[in-house]
């Protein structure tokens, strides 16, 4: 049995709570990227999604980037060392995949890393400069990650879920359910809100247009 193989660890670890602390880190800093950029005068559901966008961002480049970087050229997480394969090491014992370089995994964090990250910053950059022209690539982001997420975990699931550990609260609380869901609801969020703009507009410029016309 593959979780034979996975050293049992206990309940909460040192390397949990620098991981965690790792992502309330991100969150601050995330915030204090939307105070500094974002003018007070901006729509709440604006500093929101680069809040959102910024910590997501730094999520995908450096704990993503580096299981990435743990995860090729023949690497893989459970034979390598330092404090990021610590930190993945402490994931793989709820979701095992991570351990020893799915390659189906791999190939959606290569897509998460070098394509969700790179546009997480380029929405950045419109919401600072105010481009509504955001919104369509919201949409893109937020279909890809709920992609992403799905691809992730629907083929465990069809499978009777052989990789995944929900004994330990922890591991199915925080890190499968929690870490996972929050790229659920707040993508949803955002492709609702930004189909909102999108229709709206596109509305609008169609009664004009036929207003034109008359």
């Amino acid at each position: 049995m593959l979780e034979d193989t996975i050293p049992q660890a206990e309940f909460f670890t040192a390397t949990s709570a620098y991981s965690l602390a790792a992502v309330v880190v991100i969150g601050l800093l995330a915030n204090f990227g939307a105070n500094t950029l974002i003018p007070r005068s901006a729509k709440w559901h604006d500093r929101a999604t680069f809040i959102w966008l910024a910590f997501d961002a730094m999520i995908h480049f450096s704990f993503e980037g580096s299981f990435l970087w743990l995860s090729t050229f023949g690497r893989q997480v459970n034979t390598s060392v330092g404090p990021f394969a610590e930190m993945w090491k402490e994931y793989a014992r709820a979701d095992f995949r991570w351990g020893f370089s799915d390659p189906t995994v791999v190939s959606l964090e290569i897509l998460t890393v070098l394509g969700a990250g790179p546009l997480c910053c380029w929405i950045i950059y419109q919401i600072v400069k105010d481009d509504p022209a955001r919104h369509y690539w919201i949409v893109v982001l937020s279909t890809a990650e709920l992609y992403g997420g799905w691809m992730t975990f629907c083929p465990e699931w069809l499978t009777g879920s052989p990789n995944l550990d929900t004994s330990n609260p922890l591991y199915l609380y925080v890190y499968l359910i929690f870490m996972n869901t929050i790229w659920v609801f707040i993508p949803l969020w955002l492709m609702v809100d930004s189909y909102g703009h999108i229709a709206k507009s596109v509305r609008l410029a169609q009664v004009i247009t036929r207003t034109k016309r008359q």
